[in-house]
Parts: C-alpha cells; sequence; structure tokens
C-alpha cells in the first residue's frame, strides 16, 4: 500500500560494524530529520564540509558499491544496503551520522539495518510523500546489459535478470512488486562474488573487510558459506535489493515497471540521469488518499541541487 504522509524515525538508531571494502569499523546513527530534509548523511569524524545529500547527481563512484561525494571532495560509501532499508521501511526524512568514510556491510543484506529500525518505529509527519512517474517507457542500453521503466501508477516492480556463466548463479531472474509482495527474501539477500575475483578485487584495494560472515562467495560449482543461500534466488534478490536502495537517490518513491539485464550500481545510476533528463516524460505527485492521485509541481532545481 502505498503511504500518503511522509515518515522520519522515531528515535535515534545506531549500528556499529565493519566496511566491506575498507575493512575499518565504523558507527552509524539514523537521526529523525523535519519534513522535506529527504536523506543526508554527516560525516561527524570530520568538523567541516561533512554533509553529503543522498542524491544520484551525488555519486561519483559505482565500482562495487555507490560512493556519494560533495564538492569538497568528502565521500561516504557502501550507501546502498541502507538506503535500501530505508526505502523499504518507509522512512522519508533521516539523518545519517557516520563515524568514517565507509558504511558497515553488516551481514551483507538489509536485515539487520530494517530489524533495528523496526524495532523503534516510525513517526508520521504532516507533509505528504512525494512520488514520481513515468508516462512513456524510459530504457538504457549498455553493449548487452540494458535497463528500462515504463508506466506503473500504483507500485514499484523490479524484474531483473542476471547472466553469469558460472552454472551456480547462472541465469537467475525473478520479479518483485515492492508495494505487493513479501519482502523477507530481498531484505535478507546478501552481497556475493565468486572466489575466482577475490584477489582482483583486494588488488583494486576493495572487499578488506569481506568475509564468509558478510557475503555469499561462489566457488565454481559451490557455495562456499557453510550455511548456504538463503533463499534460492538470493543472488538475482540482492541485485532488486541494491536497485531499491540506488532507486532512493532519485529524492522520490519511483513509482514503475522496471526491468533490469545483468545491469548494477553503474546502470541504474545512468538510468536515473536518464529520467531526469527526460522531464516532460515525468509527472511529480502527491497522494490524496490510498487510489487517488494529484499532479503537483516542484522547483527541480532546489530539489536536484547536487550537493547541500
Amino acid at each position: 500500500m502505498l503511504e500518503i504522509f511522509q515518515k522520519t524515525v522515531s528515535e535515534n538508531i545506531t549500528f556499529e560494524g565493519i566496511g566491506l571494502h575498507s575493512g575499518k569499523i565504523s558507527t552509524v546513527k539514523i537521526l529523525p530529520a523535519n519534513e522535506d530534509t529527504g536523506i543526508i548523511f554527516k560525516r561527524v569524524d570530520l568538523e567541516n564540509n561533512n554533509i553529503i545529500k543522498a542524491n544520484f547527481l551525488n555519486v561519483t563512484s559505482t565500482k562495487l558499491c555507490t560512493t556519494l561525494e560533495n564538492t569538497h571532495g568528502v565521500k561516504v560509501s557502501t550507501v546502498e544496503h541502507l538506503l535500501a532499508a530505508i526505502y523499504i521501511s518507509g522512512i522519508d526524512n533521516a539523518i545519517i551520522e557516520i563515524s568514517g568514510e565507509e558504511l558497515p556491510i553488516m551481514d551483507g543484506s538489509a536485515k539487520e539495518f530494517l530489524d533495528n529500525i523496526k524495532k523503534r518505529g516510525l513517526k508520521k509527519q504532516n507533509k505528504k510523500r512525494k512520488y514520481l512517474k513515468v508516462k512513456e517507457k524510459i530504457e538504457l542500453k549498455d553493449g548487452k546489459r540494458e535497463i528500462s521503466i515504463q508506466p506503473n501508477d500504483t507500485s514499484l516492480e523490479v524484474s531483473f535478470q542476471l547472466d553469469y556463466k558460472n552454472k551456480v548463479i547462472g541465469k537467475q531472474k525473478n520479479t518483485v512488486d515492492f508495494q505487493k509482495d513479501n519482502l523477507r527474501d530481498v531484505i535478507n539477500s546478501r552481497t556475493f562474488c565468486l572466489y575466482s575475483d577475490i584477489e582482483k578485487i583486494k588488488k583494486i584495494g576493495l572487499a578488506k573487510g569481506g568475509s564468509l560472515d558478510n557475503a555469499v562467495v561462489v566457488d565454481e560449482d559451490k557455495i562456499l558459506n557453510e550455511d548456504g543461500l538463503r533463499n534460492k534466488k538470493e543472488f538475482v534478490n540482492h541485485k532488486i535489493l541494491d536497485l531499491s536502495g540506488d532507486f532512493l537517490l532519485s529524492g522520490y518513491r519511483i513509482l514503475g515497471k522496471v526491468y533490469c539485464y545483468h545491469g548494477g550500481h553503474e546502470l541504474t545510476n545512468l538510468l536515473l540521469h536518464k529520467i531526469f533528463e527526460r522531464k516532460s516524460l515525468l509527472k511529480f505527485t502527491e497522494l490524496d488518499s490510498v487510489y487517488i492521485s494529484k499532479e503537483i509541481k516542484f522547483n527541480h532545481s532546489h530539489k536536484l541541487a547536487v550537493n547541500a
């Protein structure tokens, strides 16, 4: 069901853990925020220029994670799993304080983030939530990879297909409706990699904090994790989880039917750029009821400011 009003967290929520790529421990606090604040990251280990708006225009790297950066070069990385938890839980406004450059990976999924958010609860605010709809299909192709979005007034539906030579992952595909389906498998699905790629990833300075505690590792025809997979489609479900987090960087709740073939953070970010380049094909709305929406006009240049 679509929510009419904006929400924020009822109280401070704290997490601590290791960064997947940096290998450094960081502490994260989600704080309540005023209406129309959106999602803002604050690097509390820095005294100045430490605010980074969660916006797709601030994405400066999509190499194995989503990294945001402000105009002063201050970064925050691996934001996608927490943003997915924020999207799924229904948070519109929050200040996210972090004690370092990378968010903790936790167990590699959004489960721990969501469990703690649900324990603390959310607070309904007075202003209405802002939705974005597309009037026509918008698509992007990059070699064999492709991603598109077409109209759907009632939900965000994501159809995703992977295409790996590895037989365990293979051409796994799934379709998830974020407003109608049980999202448990998406929420619980962990990041994954091929064992053969680990050394390559480490040579470029990433995955310093990676382990079987926070990632699914596939070695040829077997899963190295002792307990195996959490669900039969864990690989593609994690990609769908990532996409929901990256979509929140639009600054709106996007409604539409998304199709993605062998994509990831980069392709999703490129689609967001293309969506906002086609403003004549967009409709920005608020709900008067669960079923009735009205078109509204926003100052798009303000909403899409590169930095806070």
